[in-house]
């Protein structure tokens, strides 16, 4: 699944999103409230968690907001206020799931399967595409002008990361983090060095460049 997480506690949020991860689940991990109401809007997430203490915006009106704006996606309160009253308000406030820290990841986990297993009203993009090329989140293949093409496990990752984004400018510092989880720049090539490869493979052999070097700020994906 890709999920998002708002947690300004950067401890609590890197542990969270390194366990779903290794779950093989996509994670977004964002710090602060109004950033993550940003990114729910339009992440196509399919599941949220949220902690109710956050910087800018809280996490009562942040799902209220995206609860009143017809967002349905499947919501876990991940918070340190367990009273009974707390967990109401959480719940009325358009909550799925509520979960009081300190907390078991194995728990956690078990509740964001259950959330994802239930039915969206909307029904998910499974297929990401640009021009003629198109990404099969389901059966991972990846496909130009009909023609199959075979990607390492990073290489798709790159790719799904940036048509996920499409049209917008992805910098080195986002892909470093979206795409390797790396949180500092480890003074590699590494970016381009994949970005490189990806192109040789879904650009190089046909007629049209859907992969852009912005010159100055980082890469871009559009027709």
């Amino acid at each position: 699944m890709k999920i998002l997480v708002i947690e300004d506690d950067a401890t609590t949020g890197a542990y969270i999103a390194r366990g779903l991860r290794e779950e093989g689940h996509v994670v977004d991990l964002v710090p602060e409230g109004r950033a993550g109401l940003v990114a729910a809007t339009g992440g196509g997430h399919d599941v949220l968690i949220v902690d109710r203490m956050l910087p800018q915006v809280d996490g009562l009106t942040l799902v209220k907001t995206l609860r009143g704006a017809g967002n349905t996606t499947p919501v876990l309160f991940l918070t340190a206020m367990g009273s009974v009253e707390d967990r109401i308000s959480g719940l009325n406030a358009g909550g799925d799931d509520y979960l009081v820290k300190p907390f078991a990841f194995g728990e956690l986990s078990a509740r964001v399967a259950a959330l994802g297993r239930r039915p969206q009203a909307v029904e998910q993009e499974t297929i990401l595409q640009v021009g003629d090329l198109a990404l099969d989140l389901l059966t991972r293949k990846v496909t130009r002008a009909g023609q199959e093409i075979d990607l390492l496990p990073r290489e798709f990752a790159l790719l799904e990361f940036l048509l996920r984004r499409k049209g917008r400018v992805q910098t080195r510092t986002m892909l470093l983090e979206g795409v390797w989880d790396l949180s500092f720049d480890p003074m590699t090539n590494v970016v381009e060095t994949h970005v490189s490869r990806l192109r040789a493979k879904v650009d190089k052999p046909f007629e049209t460049e859907l992969i852009k070097t912005v010159r100055g700020a980082g890469y871009r994906i559009d027709a």
